[in-house]
């Protein structure tokens, strides 16, 4: 089973913990994470982008010239999709959804692969507890000193914790989510993981 250091919040080793190696410990498959990162990031895409058909456009309610007798082309209206300022023919017009999922099974690995991945490379690290008396940013400040991180984090906690959600809101390389929300996209965009010793044992239960 993978053994990863226990620390206090001061930065102290309180012992090892023993993850379960069936979520923590599986050979990472690379292509389900990316899979999962373009299903994720397909899923935040606004799809609202439209253009005018040639009915929408401003203009073009004269013909622009008789119809014979110029030795030019016949047109009906300057506001032709031909025409420079026409409408567009086939372009997106409505609101379009880029979501979709892939089976349940394929998340699942994906995640159990991502958080394996941080164990590998020893960007995952479990502290026994955090909890802060009040919000204070400088309390995570000093949490991430003590722990020699100074890259991207991602904090896990197993319930959501006002104290430390709102002192990790001023610090735009921190994000704070519960082990409910974890997902592949946040292990992959962040360089550390720190979670609580309650948040990784709750994983090892959900995920396994």
């Amino acid at each position: 089973m993978p053994k990863v250091a226990l620390f206090n919040q001061d930065g102290t080793e309180a012992g090892d913990l023993e993850l379960n190696e069936s979520v923590f410990g599986i050979e990472p498959n690379n292509h389900v994470i990316h899979e999962v990162v373009i299903m994720q990031r397909a899923a935040k895409r606004q799809g609202n982008h439209a253009v005018k058909n040639r009915s929408e456009v401003r203009g073009g309610g004269r013909k622009p010239w008789r119809q014979k007798g110029t030795g030019r082309a016949r047109q009906g209206s300057i506001r032709s999709p031909q025409w420079v300022g026409g409408g567009v023919v086939f372009g997106p017009t409505t609101d379009r959804n880029y979501k979709y999922k892939l089976p349940k099974k394929v998340r699942k690995l994906a995640l159990k692969s991502a958080l394996s991945s941080k164990v590998n490379t020893e960007d995952l690290i479990v502290l026994n507890d955090l909890q802060f008396e009040v919000p204070k940013t400088k309390d995570v400040v000093a949490v991430l000193n003590a722990l020699d991180v100074n890259d991207k984090v991602l904090i896990v906690t197993s319930e959501k914790n006002e104290n430390v959600v709102r002192s990790a809101n001023n610090l735009q390389t921190v994000k704070v989510i519960t082990v409910g929300e974890i997902n592949v996209l946040d292990l992959v965009a962040y360089d550390k993981v720190i979670l609580t010793k309650d948040a990784a044992e709750k994983a090892g239960e959900v995920l396994a």
